[in-house]
């Protein structure tokens, strides 16, 4: 049985992303899904100083030891102002002080989505361009735009032709488990 965690790279307790992951994570047969909140990984803003003073927090430890031990990682992404959240951007910034490879190379699928045209794209590009270096994994990527016109909580992704690509991308993940 794989271990898939997934997660939403947002705060929201209402997070869209979080939603669409955790769909993700369900249409993978024979795994044990483990959801991820942000928000149980509070820390101060990262630093040099930061660090240098109180170390590494115990929390990028504990998000760290939780990825170390997954089979496949799913991140939806949301977009603040074309760019990463600062809560997820705090976390990968901890995270990556502790070892060189920050998502020890293992499977990804990548998300985002948004109540706009464009499925929060700008941050999804940003995320895979930056995540997929140096990684030995093809790493699918998906964006569902309009959420709420196009996904339903109980019967997933409305649209045929982006369910389509939903499908296509989350095989290409399923297969590099």
């Amino acid at each position: 049985m794989k271990k898939i965690v997934a997660f939403g790279a947002s705060t929201s307790s209402n997070s869209i992303n979080k939603k669409l992951a955790t769909y993700a994570a369900q249409q993978i047969k024979n795994s044990n899904i483990k959801i991820l909140d942000l928000n149980n990984f509070e820390m101060p803003i990262y630093s040099e100083d930061s660090e240098r003073l109180s170390g590494i927090p115990k929390e990028a430890y504990d998000f760290k030891e939780i990825i170390k031990e997954a089979d496949g990682i799913i991140i939806s992404f949301a977009e603040h102002n074309g760019a990463y959240t600062a809560a997820f951007k705090n976390v990968f910034d901890w995270i990556s002080r502790i070892e060189k490879v920050v998502w020890y190379n293992k499977p990804m699928f990548l998300m985002a989505t948004s109540e706009g045209l464009k499925g929060a794209s700008s941050v999804l590009q940003m995320a895979y361009n930056r995540i997929s270096r140096g990684n030995p994994n093809q790493i699918p990527y998906f964006s569902l735009p309009n959420f709420s016109d196009n996904f339903n909580q109980q019967t997933g992704i409305k649209n045929k032709d982006l369910n389509k690509k939903f499908i296509d991308s989350l095989s290409i993940f399923v297969d590099s488990l």
